[in-house]
């Protein structure tokens, strides 16, 4: 047996020692992840699988959730040839259905339970109440490893997240969980997606709300803050409103500008150096 070999042995069987053990084996196992991989001996995809592992421990359910503000729901009274719909142009086969709000979901239909309705009258007056499902909850805060092992136990693939009062958090799917550890599982039904970074020019970045302030703190800004995750979230809590579009902030001397947004959420940011001059205002140009 080849040297190469006995590595990739080696870091297998260090990984079925120390996986889920302390934080302390988890950084050594990280670091002998690296530099076997600087060495050659383990492939990219591997390195990346490997670590995904390792990071898995770290994760909950909101880390990795679709938000609420994304999650494509239908009212339980829309009838099935509207549920129908929803499902061919969403792509998803398994669609949450709420009441009143999507802070109350009630149910979930599946596309399958659909079919045998598909050539039936009843399919325009029926409605989803009808054939819905009882929908999975969990916790945002329960460990996605956690989660993992629960949805193979109840055959069970998608998850409604609650927050701390109840309400609607997010969805997760079997497929989120799984990404986590070896990358995005495409399908055909997956449009391509959106950056939430996307540079535009040096040191002048188009942002979606969603992008997180850690990954601006990368870019040279630095926007801590212990109540938000996103750069759309620490507008709207420095305005106290939620901006819109064409309204400008400085901070730490870069200038935001919103691009797009509506009267619930950000949609589309520029970011730039606060020097330089004003990026014409969006609305001027509608």
């Amino acid at each position: 047996m080849d040297d190469s070999n006995d590595t990739h042995s080696s870091l297998w069987t260090s990984i079925t020692k120390l996986f889920g053990r302390d934080r302390d084996n988890d950084e050594k196992l990280e670091q002998a992840i690296l530099d076997a991989s600087e060495d050659g001996e383990v492939e990219p995809q591997e390195k990346s699988m490997l670590l995904g592992i390792l990071r898995f421990n770290d994760l909950q359910v909101h880390d990795t959730m679709i938000p609420r503000t994304d999650m494509d729901c239908i009212p339980i009274d829309s009838s099935l040839a509207e549920c129908a719909a929803l499902i061919v142009s969403s792509g998803h086969s398994r669609i949450p259905v709420y009441r009143d709000t999507r802070d109350n979901i009630v149910g979930m239909v599946h596309a399958k339970d659909i079919l045998p309705y598909f050539d039936h009258d009843d399919r325009k007056t029926l409605t989803v109440a009808a054939i819905m499902r009882e929908p999975f909850f969990v916790p945002d805060t329960k460990s996605t490893r956690t989660l993992l092992q629960e949805f193979r136990e109840r055959k069970q693939h998608i998850a409604i997240a609650l927050d701390e009062y109840g309400g609607t958090s997010g969805l997760i799917t079997i497929e989120d969980v799984l990404e986590e550890i070896v990358g995005d599982i495409e399908d055909e039904h997956d449009a391509p997606k959106e950056e939430d970074i996307r540079p535009l020019e040096s040191n002048i970045y188009e942002l979606t709300g969603r992008a997180t302030l850690e990954d601006l703190t990368e870019l040279g800004l630095d926007l801590e803050n212990d109540e938000v995750d996103t750069i759309g979230g620490y507008l709207c809590m420095q305005a106290g409103h939620v901006p819109a579009t064409g309204e400008s902030f400085i901070l730490n001397g870069w200038r935001i500008t919103v691009l797009d947004a509506d009267p619930k959420l950000i949609h589309k940011l520029r970011l730039e150096p606060a020097n330089l001059e004003p990026h014409a205002d969006p609305a001027s140009n509608a």
